[in-house]
């Protein structure tokens, strides 16, 4: 009897398993049907939907009419602002001219690219891992790809973000020539601190530091003088 009923058992087993079987390759021979209407706008004026039966069509956005979205958008116009305003106590300071040539090390989506660019400075480089274009171009902050002694001025605002803080100080050296400044921007910091930075920078001597209000967030400002290239 127990012999039997194993035997159906059996039976069963093998049958289900060659039904769930035959339903699977089913499945995996079925052409799958699409809910997209022949007369749908076709890539790139068409996103990827967020379900198979997402057919609506979305217009794509050149990239002139996103930047345009996003120059216009709030959280911009303030931290131009605030850009602005920083650099153009540079200007009072006398270290950036209209005539300046300035690179801008990890730029972001180009803010301070805006800002120097509206006060008037005419030759201004923006670089970060991920362009932004038109203001950021895409370069690896620690091999910058520019010649020794190409700019005036330096400026980051990601220095403390560097994956290697030494190798990135000694690329904004090389960039910038003899006598050119390199403008630093950190989180509010002691002077033992701001020392420590300032070692990171082998072919500059400190020229000042000040403690700024910047965005909403106290900073410490440093400026340095470039003494050789590297």
């Amino acid at each position: 009897m127990e012999r039997h009923i194993e035997r159906v058992l059996n039976r069963v087993a093998l049958i289900s398993v060659s039904i769930a079987t035959l339903i699977l390759l089913y499945l995996l021979l079925q052409t799958p049907e699409t809910c997209i209407p022949r007369n749908a706008p076709r890539k790139p004026h068409f996103r990827f939907p967020k379900s198979s039966c997402d057919f609506y069509s979305r217009d794509y956005l050149p990239l002139h009419k996103k930047n345009t979205r996003l120059w216009s958008s709030k959280f911009w116009i303030t931290r131009v602002s605030s850009y602005t305003h920083f650099f153009t106590q540079l200007y009072q300071m006398g270290v950036l001219k209209n005539h300046s040539k300035v690179l801008c090390v990890s730029a972001g989506a180009g803010h301070e690219v805006m800002a120097l660019t509206k006060l008037g400075v005419e030759d201004v480089t923006g670089v970060e891992l991920i362009e932004s274009l038109p203001f950021v171009s895409r370069a690896d902050p620690h091999n910058l790809p520019f010649f020794d002694e190409a700019f005036d001025v330096a400026f980051t605002a990601h220095l403390e973000d560097a994956l290697y803080p030494l190798q990135y100080a000694r690329e904004m050296e090389r960039t910038v020539r003899k006598g050119g400044v390199l403008v630093v921007v950190v989180e509010e910091r002691s002077e033992e601190e701001v020392k420590e930075i300032v070692r990171l920078f082998r072919m500059s001597s400190l020229l000042h530091s000040s403690y700024l209000t910047f965005i909403g967030n106290r900073i410490t400002r440093i400026l340095l003088k470039n003494k050789a290239s590297a």
